[in-house]
């Protein structure tokens, strides 16, 4: 069906008149212009419009609520369909397991075009009856501001998020007893990053533990959390209530037991509809198991301990091959956090004609100026103390920042991209 109206809307609207110069001085005025087209409509238009009363809608549970875009378990984007039930079941498990309610605030980090911030941030504490305090720009100096305005109870947000916050001074004399939940998603969280933001809340009078989770956009947003009193490293940990979770043999419906590797499989109300206008791919990733359950096969290797702790180990499209060895690139970056030298760390594939892929370190230093080949020697070698051969980067790039995704994530493919650029340049005469 060909789109028929687009409605917009301008943070303008929703700003007093200082402001609203302020917002156009910076950044309003960079802002591309929208083209005329009759299909567009601005909603504060609408909005200050006369409207005859609308027929109440005859929608169910089962109807599409939402289409949100990801990179999907193939690695291309895809929009994701997810129903009116999607939304509610994963609102209730997360209030459930949060304990959320009426006296609390959530500080929605995420933007809201992604699951985690929709989901999580903005739809399970609007229907615990919480508060949502919205953030217009990722920014860690923003969000240090509102915790120490705002004072809410809980936080969920990005690795690279917490790690910014632990650096920022300006947090150091901030009460953060406030805090009573904090959680950390959509990317693998090093253990140093959950120490130091630990220790910071812990020196400005908190108490609470930076809890991991995992999920993705194909089941809204987040399916298996860290219980508060059973912290164990490097787990996700286990499945929230009405959800199930289970390891299979990569490419079957077979499960394996405790202990070995496969591919990481889910069930349950949140799972999504499937692919729009994608049927196959839909078919590749929702598959009815002998239970006769839908399960969603995610694209992620990961193991389940004997006690039903899940462990995440990567996605598929970022394992690297190099000399016929399955290189993990989690693995190596955690290996590289434990370096006092490094601030963040991105661990990728690059073309090499010998291995096929070469294991190629990003690295940010805490000290840009320490970025040289004694550094990078430095870092190999702490590498080869700690893993084998075949996982420890040849080499390691500087770089003052590693770029991010829009929610904040590591970009490891622009980084990919932008070590490739570079080469060409080099190679030409």
């Amino acid at each position: 069906m060909p789109l028929e109206t687009l409605v917009l809307a301008r943070i303008q609207d929703y700003l007093l008149p200082l402001k609203k110069l302020g917002f156009w001085l910076t950044k309003g005025r960079k802002i591309p212009a929208v083209s005329k087209d009759a299909r567009v409509r601005w909603w504060g238009e609408l909005m200050a419009a006369q409207h005859p009363p609308a027929a109440r809608a005859a929608t169910t549970t089962h109807d599409p609520a939402a289409i949100l875009f990801s990179g999907g378990t193939t690695g291309q984007p895809k929009g994701i369909l997810l129903s009116n039930r999607n939304f509610i079941a994963e609102g209730m498990q997360v209030a459930a397991w949060v304990g959320e309610g009426e006296g609390d605030s959530v500080l929605a980090i995420m933007p809201i075009f992604h699951g985690f911030g929709l989901g999580v941030c903005v739809n399970a504490a609007l229907m615990a009856g919480a508060k949502a305090i919205l953030v217009p720009t990722f920014n860690a100096k923003l969000v240090a501001k509102l915790l120490r305005r705002k004072r809410p109870t809980l936080l969920a947000g990005v690795p690279t998020l917490y790690d910014a916050l632990a650096r920022d001074r300006s947090l150091a004399k901030v009460d953060l007893s406030c805090l009573r939940g904090t959680f950390s998603g959509a990317d693998t969280l090093p253990r140093p990053v959950k120490l130091r933001f630990e220790k910071l809340v812990a020196e400005c009078g908190g108490r609470v533990r930076l809890l991991e989770g995992y999920g993705l956009t194909e089941a809204v947003t987040a399916i298996l959390v860290t219980p508060p009193d059973q912290y164990r490293e490097g787990s996700m940990g286990i499945p929230f209530p009405d959800m199930l979770a289970k390891i299979c043999r990569v490419g079957t419906t077979e499960e394996l037991p405790p202990g070995e590797e496969g591919e990481i499989c889910v069930s349950g109300p949140p799972v999504m509809m499937g692919y729009l206008d994608d049927p196959v791919a839909t078919r590749e990733t929702l598959k009815i198991h002998a239970d006769g359950r839908t399960w969603l096969h995610t694209g992620d290797l990961g193991r389940m301990d004997a006690d039903g702790f899940f462990y995440f180990t990567l996605r598929f499209k970022r394992m690297i091959k190099s000399s016929g060895f399955n290189v993990y690139p989690a693995q190596v970056e955690a290996v590289l956090y434990q370096h006092p030298l490094v601030a963040e760390a991105c661990v990728a594939g690059v073309p090499e004609e010998s291995q096929v892929e070469r294991v190629q370190a990003f690295v940010a230093l805490k000290d840009p100026s320490l970025a040289n080949a004694e550094t990078e020697r430095i870092l190999i070698e702490h590498c080869r103390e700690h893993l084998i051969k075949w996982s420890c980067p040849r080499r390691v790039e500087f770089l003052r920042e590693l770029p991010k995704t829009r929610v904040g994530k590591i970009d490891y493919r622009a980084l990919v991209q932008q070590h490739l650029a570079a080469f060409e340049t080099q190679d030409k005469p």
